[in-house]
């Protein structure tokens, strides 16, 4: 073994500017992993918690916030959001209340574009005194058929007759009458409201109501559908249009009158009814738009009587008085049709020469007579 020392050259093992780099890395890393004292509050905070654990409470988690508030948390923040949006947004429901039609479409239906429709008038429990008033002057049209009429406000077909409620009359049971009631209102909507009846069909349903005792009622309403003239005319008790030169506009008729009833003469129920139909019409021509009313008032006066007093068809009708009144219908022409006149076409039949009435008014008598003149209408 040798015990020579490594050869002294006279230069450092380590050079100075690496040994005073390691020296400074040193130094700083003992001072960052020394102890440090402990900041006042830091003493007072953990003496706090060790307070709190000894007592067996538990901290309050930083990231979930205090127990049972976050909920409220949110509605604060929401309540907060409302009160941003929420002034605008009223301001703007008070703008659309003032005037809704500033929404797209108008959903309300309150544009003053859009048709008024009138309001609906009560049932008529007594005779009017008047004529109805007059009403705007707006043309009628295939979607609003009775503008400019009174009748708009009148109920639709056979919610128009209304049928009293039935008691006992003489010998008659109140049951007796509720039937009798029931067919007249039968024998009104299926001679004036059928839709089959008013395209010029057998009004089989109506006839069915009359009595075949009483003597020639029956046969005379069916001759005279057989074989319309003048005198034995089935407009006397039935509307009806020619199809092939008149049709119906929508499947609405107006309707508006009474019922009543009292006791008859000869142990009997007399019924008396007074009801006004307003017919909506065009030409029958599909590509035609023009549109007219025509008006029928029909006053009838039918009678049951007891059947155990006479010879009478239980749960039929005699029918006592019929009485029209037609208005915007040719004169002078028997068919079995009423003809409507149109602006855009030639008149049909005689020109009118009686006086000129209302229509509407149901507040005048109305008598047939053979002699009657044929007048004209204030208005349709």
């Amino acid at each position: 073994m040798s015990d020579k020392q490594p050869e002294e050259t006279g230069e450092p093992a380590v050079p100075d500017d690496v040994w005073e780099r390691f020296a400074r890395d040193s130094e700083r890393d003992i001072r960052r992993s020394a102890p440090k004292e402990p900041s006042a509050r830091a003493r007072m905070v953990t003496e706090r918690l060790r307070q709190q654990e000894a007592r067996g409470a538990r901290p309050e988690g930083w990231r979930t916030g205090p127990a049972g508030r976050e909920g409220n948390g949110r509605a604060a923040r929401r309540r907060r959001l409302w009160a941003i949006i929420g002034v605008p947004l009223a301001l703007a429901v008070a703008v659309v209340a003032m005037k809704p039609s500033l929404l797209p479409g108008d959903p309300f239906g309150t544009s003053s574009d859009a048709p008024a429709t009138a309001a609906s008038l009560p049932p008529e429990t007594a005779p009017p005194t008047a004529p109805p008033s007059s009403v705007d002057s707006d043309t009628p049209t295939l979607d609003r058929p009775f503008a400019g009429s009174p009748a708009e406000g009148w109920a639709d077909g056979a919610a128009g007759i209304v049928v009293p409620k039935a008691t006992p009359v003489g010998s008659l049971t109140r049951a007796q009458v509720a039937t009798a009631l029931r067919q007249t209102r039968a024998l009104l909507v299926d001679a004036n409201l059928n839709p089959a009846t008013l395209r010029g069909d057998r009004p089989e349903a109506a006839l069915a109501t009359l009595d075949p005792k009483q003597p020639k009622m029956l046969d005379d309403a069916k001759g005279w559908l057989r074989e319309p003239g003048k005198g034995h005319d089935p407009l006397s008790l039935f509307s009806r249009f020619a199809p092939d030169e008149t049709r119906l506009v929508g499947d609405v008729v107006k309707t508006r009158g009474r019922m009543t009833f009292k006791a008859g003469e000869h142990a009997s129920v007399a019924i008396h009814v007074d009801y006004t139909f307003v017919y909506p019409v065009a030409p029958a021509d599909q590509g035609s738009t023009e549109v007219t009313r025509t008006i029928v008032r029909r006053v009838l006066d039918v009678e049951v009587a007891d059947p155990r007093k006479y010879q009478a068809t239980p749960g039929t009708l005699w029918i006592l008085r019929y009485d029209q009144d037609l208005a915007n219908s040719a004169c002078d022409v028997y068919d079995g049709f009423l003809h409507p006149r149109f602006a855009s076409s030639a008149p049909t039949g005689e020109p009118p020469t009686g006086p000129t009435t209302d229509p509407y008014d149901r507040s005048r008598d109305i008598e047939n007579s053979a002699t009657d003149s044929c007048g004209t209408v204030s208005r349709t």
